[in-house]
């Protein structure tokens, strides 16, 4: 497993003291607000010294950025959050864990194909399931489909609802 992920690309500088606002790439905007440091792809430490929610962004203050000549610099840059920083729930995982895993039928082994991408509906997460011959099937992130998620091994067992692959 990958021990940065991401959270979140800057796409534009903030007023004029160096602030750069954030589009998220977490649940919410203000799970981006929690940290004191972040990273940029190369591992290099990034000191939060402050950060807000703005509409659906997060404006953050980084040390070190002080002016919108400075902040434009950073346009584009992906942040990325050390995994070791959130401890989540039992039976809540990292999107970026789950894209990847084989999907099977939990009682006949049936292997469905591997999780493509995660989609949030709303109501709850749906997860894209793209099989060998690259046709894409979908199925609800809800405790009556999951059975387990093992991501040790790479798999997600599943029991599909009546007529949800026919």
């Amino acid at each position: 497993m990958k021990q940065y992920l991401e959270i979140g690309k800057i796409v534009s500088v903030f007023g004029i003291k160096g602030e750069v606002k954030v589009e998220p790439w977490c649940d919410t905007p203000q799970l981006l607000c929690q940290f004191d440091i972040l990273y940029y792809k190369s591992g290099t430490p990034v000191k939060i010294e402050r950060a807000r929610v703005h509409k659906n962004h997060v404006l953050l203050k980084i040390e070190g950025v002080d002016t919108p000549e400075e902040g434009v610099k950073l346009r584009g840059r992906v942040l990325y959050m050390d995994r070791a920083d959130v401890e989540l729930p039992e039976g809540v995982y990292f999107q970026q864990d789950l894209i990847g895993l084989e999907v099977s039928d939990s009682g006949t082994g049936e292997v469905y194909g591997t999780i493509t991408d995660v989609l949030q509906t709303g109501a709850n997460d749906v997860y894209e399931i793209t099989d060998s011959e690259k046709a894409k099937r979908y199925i609800p992130a809800i405790p009556e489909v999951i059975d387990s998620v093992e991501l040790e091994e790479g798999r997600m067992l599943i029991t599909p609802l009546e007529g949800l692959f026919d």
